[in-house]
């Protein structure tokens, strides 16, 4: 064994996932076309956002929306769907990249518009773009244990700003090809809110057993993806080759726990048509049981593996296995299993 992390819970399911999308739709033709000018510069090719990422449009917030009230909505509808009384709460995990401040946490906010009672822990989880997967873990872990009855897990990305100020940046005369080509995963970024309510499955047998999975970490990796406010600055190249190398790795060590080779879907996290396809291949995946919504919605972070869920519920069946996949910047990997 190389080192995997296992869990396995015996009695928490998923209750409900919910997502609620930003309505401005901003077609990858609009912003290439604001890089018209750099592009011709440097000899870029046309439609590169959709001819080498897979990304066609994404969602943008539009005026009146934001992330924090887009989540608290998603929140709000998965507790409904659950049947769930935001009184019985007794935790929210905020797994969110995007942050307006340091302090308080992102948490606090949503705990006041979710109106969860003052009994109720929340927190932020960060870890790039598995967070969601990390939280779920996690407040199934506390369920699991006795500490709460209920958990909200939820996510709120908004990539707006972020994608303005590296536009600016990449019109500027001293920007090179490869210093635009560093930021180019910028440019296939969304934004999206999502929310899960998880519970005790032997009070909810119409739940969706979460069961169990393995996380591993290549930490050597932690400098391939640097993002901040300002921008995301990443080597691509070495950041898929890192990637693919330490999902490979863990999914061969969970062969020893876990039979993940016949899922009835799985549902990885959206960062594009080549890491897709490249996961796909590595591991030996059904391609027709891997959904994408990267063509649609981008790159929404940690929110692409909820908003990819909610997509798929209404196709799944009472029984089908679901393998909840994804990779985060540092790099680390996260694999959770969910008896539907």
């Amino acid at each position: 064994m190389s080192g995997n992390a296992t869990t396995r819970f015996a009695n928490v399911s998923l209750l409900a996932v919910a997502s609620r999308l930003p309505t401005r739709v901003t077609p990858s033709a609009q912003v290439q076309e604001r890089l018209g000018a750099a592009m011709k510069r440097l000899r870029l090719p046309a439609r590169l956002l959709e001819r080498v990422a897979g990304v066609d449009e994404r969602r943008n917030w539009a005026a009146g929306e934001d992330s924090d009230t887009a989540t608290i909505a998603a929140g709000h509808q998965a507790l409904h769907a659950a049947g769930v009384d935001p009184a019985d709460v007794g935790l929210l995990i905020n797994t969110s990249v995007t942050r307006k401040h340091l302090e308080p946490s992102v948490a606090v906010r949503l705990h006041h518009g979710l109106g969860l009672p003052s009994s109720a822990v929340n927190f932020d989880v960060a870890n790039a773009c598995l967070g969601f997967i990390n939280g779920m873990s996690l407040a199934a872990t506390m369920i699991e244990s006795g500490q709460v009855r209920y958990a909200v897990v939820v996510d709120g990305e908004d990539a707006d700003d972020i994608q303005d100020a590296t536009v600016e940046r990449l019109l500027r005369d001293d920007v090179g090809r490869d210093d635009f080509m560093a930021e180019f995963a910028t440019l296939t970024l969304g934004s999206g809110s999502a929310a899960a309510v998880l519970g005790p499955a032997d009070q909810h047998p119409e739940g969706h057993r979460v069961l169990g999975g393995v996380t591993r970490a290549a930490t050597r990796f932690h400098d391939l993806c640097v993002g901040s406010a300002d921008g995301m600055f990443t080597d691509a190249k070495a950041l898929l080759e890192g990637g693919l190398e330490l999902v490979v790795d863990a999914w061969k060590d969970a062969t020893a726990d876990w039979d993940w080779s016949s899922m009835d879907r799985y549902i990885t996290h959206q960062v594009s048509r080549v890491h897709t396809d490249a996961i796909v291949k590595a591991v030996g995946l059904d391609r027709s049981k891997v959904p994408v919504t990267y063509p649609r919605f981008g790159n929404v972070g940690p929110a692409s593996v909820p908003i990819t869920l909610v997509e798929e519920q209404d196709s799944l069946a009472s029984g089908d296995r679901v393998l909840l996949m994804g990779v985060g910047s540092g790099i680390n990997t996260a694999m959770l299993e969910l008896a539907w």
